[in-house]
């Protein structure tokens, strides 16, 4: 813990999460825990095929199996089942194309669903797929984005394989780069990822009557809520969705499904509630990927390495349709290559590609980390051209902190920060002087084993809100976030958030905040969230918008309940409102502090109602609707060292510093939680995660036999710390931290691993940087200077 994060207050207080006794002994409701009288379970048919036409569907076999209640095909449900919707059409001339929830005609990647089996349980319904009599006629498969452009390519959707075309340009970027001294030009992949979240994805669809109740393990309860009434037709107000505790989401349950919607559908068909759990294999098909980006840059510099401009062409898959934020997923990221650096002139050019691949959308950071990965690589790049310390190049280039707030070459305002401090506290948790020493003793020796030292200073846009840039955007639906608080008579709270956690600690952090507002006891908040019919209003939890727009939200609201308890504390102690002041959970008369009321006391007055002043209503209850008029700024410091076997390629993290401002902390052990998390995220994919196909479109990683993932012991200690400069967007002074560990980790690891392998002629190596790839870079590069392997 930090000197600025105070112990007087619970905000600040390291305490442990109060929802955690439940989920860790598995003492809570999972969506698969659940079931209902008269339950069917759903178990579908896949495409084995990355792209061919549906030539018929034969259900009739599976009907007549003992335990089977129904079977259906595509062209069974196909007058009611709509299209999954895109919510963020970028440009007015985007191709969006039909997406039906089970395929009718035409199936565009391996894993999407072509039928549908309901039976007693889920062991038979999994044994009926194997009598439905699916007849396919192959297509070519369109793998590669560069290809896919091509005329002669084949079409994964009618319309061809481009969905749009998006820029973003400020400034005089041919001036930039004329005469400029230092060109680098750069190509970067961004490999394709897949969410693996604890809890693989359920859904529960319970009808009575033309009512529905839809619980699901989702991030967006109220968007799903939304898009079902627009999908099925089923009027809003007759549809409940319940997002019960979620293990874990990641970005891969910020999604509405064609799961959801067919759940709904087959209810409603039978009049019965129906159930579908996701396998882990299923999974790894059908629920969206992440990243999976060509990224060309060039930046141009003067010869002391002070940045000019920067050109970013982007090619960004989004598999074979747009799913819910598909297309925006890399504009987030447009507005932050340029990072912490200043310069004259930006140019950000992407295209969205079509392929027979599952679809892309969000994953940790979406946008963002694929921008710090682009932008981190090539400062290293650049620092290695010109022969200067990475550290040093970036401070002659970024923004200072006097120089806040500080308007972008992308156009983004960023409120507060202070890079120098966070650089220099990680610089000097991480020894770097000493460890820049060892690494030249060991170049000097050639030693097999060589020492690799990662640079990240990043930033990030988060707080995902203004409702108004976002509609500029074009993003359908707005930002702002909601918050109620109700007093029970008895002093205790009741916090309703639109806020909707799967994982982050909402319950705590909210009941720490609250219990500071209110000046209540921590143990006397309950918070309640992820159920439509109980929190009504949100726009839920994703692009770290929870505390930032919704505990603003919450702090609003609690200050509505304490300006009610001022009026009805004014008539207990017969005084006027303004003699009053606030302080520590009560009410008490300005100059005489033994004469007041506490927020309880307050409470059981309004309760009773015997005798509040005339026309004051007997509740203290509140809510507020927080739409903030700017994202949040976090930023930090990443170092990263790596010892690089030359011999075999492996890498091992030998130590690893983050130091992150993330403004004002409510609580440092979540904080801690999320950092920790995000870096093993980001150094996943920087050494071990990739999803791969072959020639055919099949997915070959489609089980964690195959998708590497890191355990515990394949990860180091990480070594924390903090620099505080609160933001001056939200009085809470918070800037969010659940994505910051993911964005900056990755071009630490990788520029360290480069940065071992520099001296033996290695520039890049794709990720993950297995110790294959390492292996073969080494060798490479041995050839190409005509030395022996």
């Amino acid at each position: 813990m930090t000197a600025t994060e105070s112990t007087a207050h619970e905000v600040g207080k390291a305490r442990t999460r109060k929802e955690d006794a439940r989920l860790i002994t598995g003492q809570t409701n999972w969506t698969d825990n659940i079931t209902l009288p008269g339950l069917a379970h759903v178990a579908f048919v896949r495409s084995p095929h990355a792209h061919a036409r549906i030539a018929s569907v034969d259900v009739s076999a599976a009907h007549g199996a003992s335990g089977v209640i129904a079977a259906f095909s595509g062209a069974d449900l196909a007058a009611e089942q709509g299209s999954v919707p895109c919510a963020w059409p970028v440009t007015e001339d985007i191709v969006i194309p039909d997406h039906p929830p089970m395929a009718v005609d035409t199936v565009r990647y391996v894993g999407e669903i072509v039928a549908a089996v309901v039976a007693r349980d889920r062991y038979t319904a999994a044994d009926a797929l194997d009598l439905i009599d699916v007849t396919y006629e192959p297509l070519e498969p369109v793998l590669d984005m560069e290809a896919a452009l091509q005329p002669d390519s084949p079409k994964v959707q009618e319309a061809g394989n481009k969905s749009y075309t998006w820029t973003l340009a400020n400034g005089d970027l041919e001036a930039a780069f004329r005469d400029a001294p230092v060109v680098l030009e750069r190509t970067y992949l961004q490999q394709r990822l897949i969410g693996t979240a604890m809890e693989p994805r359920a859904v529960v669809c319970a009808p009575v009557g033309d009512e529905y109740t839809l619980w699901t393990s989702t991030q967006i309860p109220h968007v799903v809520r939304v898009l079902l009434a627009l999908t099925t037709g089923i009027p809003e107000h007759k549809l409940r969705v319940i997002a019960p505790d979620v293990g874990g989401g990641f970005g891969t349950k910020l999604q509405f499904t064609a799961e959801e919607v067919l759940a709904v559908l087959l209810a409603r068909r039978l009049g019965r509630p129906v159930k579908w759990t996701e396998s882990r294999s299923e999974g790894n098909v059908a629920v969206h990927h992440g990243r999976d980006q060509i990224q060309r840059i060039r930046i141009a510099a003067d010869s002391d390495g002070k940045l000019r401009g920067l050109d970013v062409d982007l090619l960004a898959n989004m598999g074979a349709y747009l799913v819910l934020l598909t297309p925006g997923v890399p504009l987030l990221g447009a507005f932050m290559y340029n990072a912490i650096y200043k310069m004259d002139a930006y140019r950000f050019n992407c295209t969205g590609v079509f392929t027979t691949k599952t679809p892309t959308d969000a994953y940790r950071g979406a946008g963002r980390p694929e921008a710090t990965f682009a932008i981190e690589r090539a400062m290293d790049d650049l620092a290695a051209h010109l022969g200067v310390d990475p550290l040093e190049l970036r401070e002659r280039n970024w923004i200072r902190h006097e120089e806040f707030p500080f308007t972008t070459i992308s156009g983004l305002t960023y409120d507060s920060g202070n890079y120098e401090a966070a650089t220099a506290a990680a610089r000097s948790l991480f020894r770097y002087d000493d460890l820049r020493k060892e690494q030249s003793e060991r170049n000097a020796a050639a030693a097999p084993v060589r020492l690799g030292i990662g640079v990240s200073t990043y930033t990030e846009m988060c707080g995902l809100a203004p409702s108004r840039i976002l509609s500029s955007l074009r993003y359908v639906a707005g930002g702002w976030e909601h918050a109620s608080i109700r007093m029970l008579p008895t002093g205790k709270v009741e916090v309703v958030t639109g806020t909707s956690a799967h994982g982050q600690g909402h319950e705590t952090a909210w009941s720490q905040i609250v219990a500071d507002q209110l000046g209540v006891p921590f143990d006397d908040v309950r918070v309640l969230h992820g159920d439509t019919q109980v929190a009504p209003k949100g726009m839920d939890t994703y692009g770290s918008r929870s505390l930032v727009i919704g505990g603003t939200a919450l702090v609003a609201a609690c200050d509505k309940v304490r300006e009610k308890a001022r009026i009805i504390a004014a008539g207990m102690l017969e005084v006027s409102p303004e003699d009053l002041e606030w302080n520590a959970g009560r009410w008490s008369v300005r100059g005489d502090p033994d004469q007041g009321k506490t927020i309880g006391e307050i409470a059981f007055a309004a309760f009773t109602a015997h005798a509040l002043p005339d026309g004051v209503e007997p509740s203290l209850d509140s809510d507020a609707t927080f739409d903030p008029d700017n994202f949040s700024f976090p930023h930090g410091t990443h170092l990263c060292a790596v010892e690089v076997d030359t011999e075999t390629g492996a890498v091992k993290i030998r130590s690893y510093v983050a130091v992150d401002d993330i403004g004002v902390v409510v609580n440092p052990l979540i904080v801690d939680g999320q950092v920790h998390g995000g870096v093993a995220q980001g150094i996943s994919q920087a050494l071990y995660e990739e999803a791969g196909y072959d020639s055919s479109g099949n997915l070959v990683t489609a089980t964690l036999a195959d998708y590497l993932i890191p355990s515990a012991a394949d990860l180091p200690s990480f070594t924390l710390a903090r620099t505080t400069t609160p933001s001056t967007l939200n009085p809470l002074g918070a800037k969010g931290v659940g994505e910051a560990g993911t964005i900056a980790s990755t071009p630490a690891v990788v520029n360290a691993v480069i940065d071992a392998l520099r001296p033996l002629g290695v520039t890049e190596v794709p990720m993950p940087c297995t110790p294959e790839r390492v292996w073969r870079a080494i060798h490479e590069a041995q050839r190409s200077e005509g030395a022996a392997p």
